[in-house]
């Protein structure tokens, strides 16, 4: 089962976030330790993406954990405030706020992309609400401007409005000038965020403030941040994802305690193209964290 709750962040930003149950294996946990409190997890989504992406990893976290995925502001069914900000700074008070006001703290954090940058800021300004943290595929250093307008002449040549998502899930999957090869799984990932008007499909997020709130990693690095997060992290890349095999070690080193996971052919989206093998890849580290 999945309910929708409320959280209000930064600026008064109001955010979606879904709470994925598994009644039978919660009835259970609480008759087996009627006082205990479950172990908290916030699935934050990267950049473009939507708390639904998670659902696969959601509903088996569920049966275990209390589990809830976050609508990032711009994103989803989450305000998208003309004026945002789209920082740094108002994507991690967001996700402070979220877990304040859940009562999901001290949390076990796993943030994809954009979202893993949020979740390790999180865990570094705020300690006292993370207990644990999950890096998939996300840099450390600063991308280059040049990836910036690579961004932009990407979102020009969308052939928006799209006829139907299944034109979507063709051009993504496969037309799309940066798919390197076929990809049925990246089309439906794109599917899922789009919106029908009166005259075909669209983005549910503005471009424009996808681009702003990229900035901070196209310019900056955060190894500094990264290197301030004291509870135990597992970095996860894909073998043909964004995230480099050196980079990636480079990152466990930085961490006081850090690990590492890789998944064999799986690219950016390795959660959502390879849902089994992600499970395999950070089960066993949550098993150990969730329980200590």
């Amino acid at each position: 089962m999945v309910r929708r709750l409320d959280v209000t962040g930064a600026a008064g930003v109001r955010l979606a976030a879904w709470e994925f149950t598994n009644e039978r294996a919660r009835g259970e946990r609480r008759a087996q330790a009627p006082h205990a409190a479950e172990p908290g997890v916030l699935l934050l989504h990267g950049l473009m993406g939507r708390a639904s992406h998670w659902a696969p990893t959601a509903r088996w976290l569920a049966e275990r954990h209390r589990t809830v995925a976050l609508d990032q502001r711009g994103h989803g069914l989450s305000d998208k405030p003309p004026a945002g900000p789209f920082t740094r700074e108002a994507y991690v008070a967001d996700a402070a706020a979220a877990v304040e006001q859940l009562g999901l703290g001290p949390v076990t954090l796993i943030g994809h992309s954009m979202g893993a940058l949020t979740a390790w800021q999180l865990a570094a300004e705020r300690p006292d609400l993370v207990h644990a943290l999950v890096i998939c595929d996300m840099r450390a250093s600063a991308l280059g401007a040049a990836t910036q307008r690579e961004w932009q002449d990407w979102f020009r040549r969308w052939p928006v409005p799209f006829a139907s998502l299944a034109d979507v899930r063709a051009w993504f999957g496969q037309d799309d000038p940066w798919v390197e090869r076929p990809n049925p799984a990246r089309g439906e990932f794109f599917a899922e965020v789009m919106t029908e008007r009166p005259d075909g499909w669209y983005p549910v997020f503005d471009p424009a403030q996808m681009l702003t709130s990229r900035e901070t990693w196209v310019h900056d690095a955060h190894w500094e941040s990264l290197a301030q997060v004291r509870c135990p992290t597992l970095v996860v890349r894909g073998l043909d994802g964004e995230l480099g095999r050196a980079e990636a070690q480079e990152m466990v080193r930085v961490l006081p305690h850090g690990a590492y996971a890789e998944i064999p052919d799986a690219g950016h989206l390795l959660h959502y193209d390879h849902p089994e093998a992600w499970r395999e890849a950070i089960e066993p580290f949550l098993n150990g964290v969730l329980t200590s």
